[in-house]
């Protein structure tokens, strides 16, 4: 592993809006913060948002600054990644913004039943390889999880350039019982006027996105 690297991992550890997790040194089964994320982590009585797979956080920021009222906690195992945003949630002083270096394979052992309003879920490795399938953020394993630690309207949102990982999802969905709210394939064609927080935010991908000319796809429902 680079020294930058573990150079940005310490620094990580400094900050007061940033925590960290790891399978077979963390006790899983009394985790502390554990229906206590807004009380104990934030400081407040405030509605919890997460954005998983969140990267270096733009999202999470993004949606902090414009939605004062409400906590936005960023989750991704990528330490490197999550320490861009920390730097900026600290020099901005965001105050409800912050980041879990964490598996998102364990994200109902860290949250409680009930415990998240909504999660932001924005353009994730499609994992289209079949063998891969397991790790698709959407793969019903994960909608159990999400089910478990969300309020009982709460929403969940995917934001993808991705047609394979949009189609995999509405069609597990559909499963599932779910109740689709919006099934966007085109956000430009289909949400440019209604969702106008759709383009306000853009991570790095999905500029990247949008140069090569991709289209880029939305999802919300609730279960």
């Amino acid at each position: 592993m680079g020294k930058k690297k573990l150079l940005k991992f310490a620094e990580n550890r400094t900050y007061c809006h940033y925590t960290e997790v790891w399978r077979g040194k963390t006790d899983l089964d009394n985790y502390p913060l554990k229906g206590k994320w807004s009380q104990d982590f934030f400081g407040n009585e405030l509605p919890l948002i997460l954005e998983l797979g969140c990267g270096k956080g733009h999202y999470t920021i993004g949606l902090a600054k414009k939605f004062p009222d409400t906590n936005f906690l960023g989750i991704d195992v990528k330490g490197a990644r999550i320490n861009s945003g920390c730097r900026i949630v600290a020099n901005e002083d965001i105050p409800n913004a912050g980041f879990l270096r964490a598996e998102i394979e364990l994200i109902d052992c860290l949250f409680a039943p009930g415990e998240v309003s909504e999660i932001w879920i924005t353009f994730p490795d499609p994992q289209i390889k079949f063998r891969r399938a397991k790790h698709r953020l959407t793969h019903p394993d994960f909608l159990a999880r999400y089910k478990k630690i969300l309020k009982p309207d709460g929403i969940v949102h995917l934001k993808t350039d991705s047609e394979f990982l949009h189609g995999y999802t509405c069609g597990i969905l559909q499963m599932a019982g779910a109740h689709v709210l919006d099934a966007f394939y085109d956000i430009d064609l289909q949400a440019a006027r209604s969702y106008p927080l759709l383009f306000e935010i853009q991570t790095e991908y999905e500029k990247k996105f949008r140069a090569e000319g991709k289209k880029i796809t939305y999802l919300r429902w609730k279960f």
